[in-house]
């Protein structure tokens, strides 16, 4: 699980180990293979015209962005444990929320960084998100407020917090 504090990304062990791997091939492997994509378009011919080449330019560029941004989060990432089943929500916890104190009208989210959004199977919301803030430090039977887009408040009432198990 994930939480962002200033610069620093509080990861479990098998997030940074998924993340560093990803790092790894992007820097090894991968840049390999683009640069071969790259080369091999750049013998087609006029580049100007070379949607292949274009195309394989653009993907490095993206593959080099999330190079530098795994390289920035996993320099100031600390590996911690996941959180403690004590109802307490915090990052690392699947937290289940009802919206206006309505138990017919509820959701359930990780909350945790973006990072490990996509290794998840429930939907994320960031501590950053406005309803991350909210329920931040909250306990199960708490009342929440956050505000929405339009600048109005909304409350959630806390019904369940639970460690994030994969």
């Amino acid at each position: 699980m994930t939480q962002t504090s200033d610069n620093v990304t509080w990861l479990t062990q098998e997030a940074y180990n998924q993340l560093k791997a990803e790092l790894e091939y992007l820097s090894g492997p991968a840049r390999t293979e683009i640069a071969k994509k790259i080369e091999a378009a750049r013998e087609e011919g006029d580049l100007r015209e070379n949607g292949g080449y274009h195309a394989a330019k653009e993907e490095q560029g993206k593959q080099e962005l999330r190079i530098r941004q795994l390289t920035q989060l996993l320099q100031h990432a600390k590996v911690g444990e996941t959180p403690p089943d004590d109802g307490v929500v915090e990052p690392g916890m699947v937290v289940t929320i009802a919206f206006d104190g309505d138990p017919d009208d509820t959701t359930t989210f990780l909350l945790a960084s973006r990072e490990y959004a996509s290794a998840s199977s429930v939907e994320t919301f960031s501590p950053q998100s406005p309803l991350g803030q909210g329920v931040n430090g909250k306990r199960v039977g708490d009342e929440a407020q956050y505000e929405l887009p339009n600048g109005k408040m909304a409350s959630v009432k806390i019904l369940k917090a639970k460690p994030y198990t994969g």
